[in-house]
């Protein structure tokens, strides 16, 4: 047996014991989606925002819960935004980004084909925080996402790779997930430093061409580490580290995905770098 599944054995009864009660919540966080203002179908891209953003959230996330904050952020500032939920198990909801991450990247490509169908745009953006900043890279390398994307920014991406102990870290901010988690979690698998997915991925470069791409990482990161194992090299590479915008800044890897208003503020820049302005500590108050 690898390593890594005699690992994951001692957390194997993890996956099914909160199934039963978190289904009542299921509706409840897509009636917030649509309250808050994203996933709304009959959005029309404007002239300032002509691309709408696709939210991916990381392991262990959803399409509500990761997106509480940014989600409304965005959508304040004029922009059609919109979010999915992929890597499900069965019987398992709430919790995602557990499946396959080639298959959950599959899943992506049709929901970008949904967005696009909606808003009559030829092309969107793409914001993904841990997992859901590096698993887009698959669509736009595999899958032909390159034609339909003008964007990617990671959020604390694990672009390649983590430990399984660092994964494992990220457990304890999200109740109920140490009752969730088993052995047949191949989206954890795949993201371990190392992986036969990651080796595919990376393999012949970070990067496809026509994609701008942005990574916004934290020196504070205990999940994905070292943290510039997050960075991409090639063309259309930036890569940011916040606590060279705002020393102050302490968020960690959950942190600056839910609630990082600095780290926001350079999203809002990589979508529209012509009237970027700079970030720093008081973008908190944007």
């Amino acid at each position: 047996m690898l390593p890594w599944k005699r690992a994951l054995r001692p957390l194997a009864a993890l996956l099914l014991a909160a199934a039963a009660t978190a289904a009542p919540a299921a509706t409840a966080q897509a009636d917030t989606a649509s309250g808050r203002g994203w996933n709304d179908y009959s959005c029309k891209p404007s002239a300032a925002h002509p691309r709408p953003v696709v939210l991916v959230h990381g392991t262990f996330g959803n399409s509500v819960d990761n997106w509480l904050t940014l989600a409304p952020y965005l959508v304040n500032r004029g922009y059609c935004v919109y979010s999915l939920d992929y890597g499900q198990l069965p019987g398992v909801p709430l919790f995602h980004g557990l499946g396959p991450i080639d298959k959950s990247a599959g899943q992506l490509r049709v929901f970008v084909d949904k967005v696009l169908a909606a808003t009559g745009a030829a092309e969107t953006d793409l914001v993904g925080h841990s997992q859901g900043g590096m698993m887009p890279r698959y669509y736009l390398k595999f899958l032909g996402g390159a034609a339909k994307v003008n964007a990617l920014v990671g959020i604390a991406p694990d672009n390649h790779g983590t430990t399984l102990n660092g994964l494992a870290k990220l457990l304890p901010y999200f109740p109920g997930a140490e009752a969730l988690l088993s052995a047949s979690t191949p989206g954890l698998a795949d993201q371990v430093a190392g992986s036969a997915f990651l080796t595919k991925l990376n393999a012949g470069g970070d990067t496809v061409t026509g994609v701008h791409y942005t990574v916004i990482a934290t020196k504070y990161d205990e999940v994905v580490t070292p943290y510039a194992s997050q960075f991409l090299s090639g063309s259309g590479v930036r890569n940011v580290l916040v606590q060279n915008l705002c020393a102050a800044d302490f968020s960690e890897h959950v942190a600056i995905g839910l609630l990082d208003r600095v780290a926001y503020h350079e999203v809002a820049n990589a979508l529209d770098p012509a009237h970027a302005t700079a970030t720093t500590c008081a973008s908190v108050l944007d």
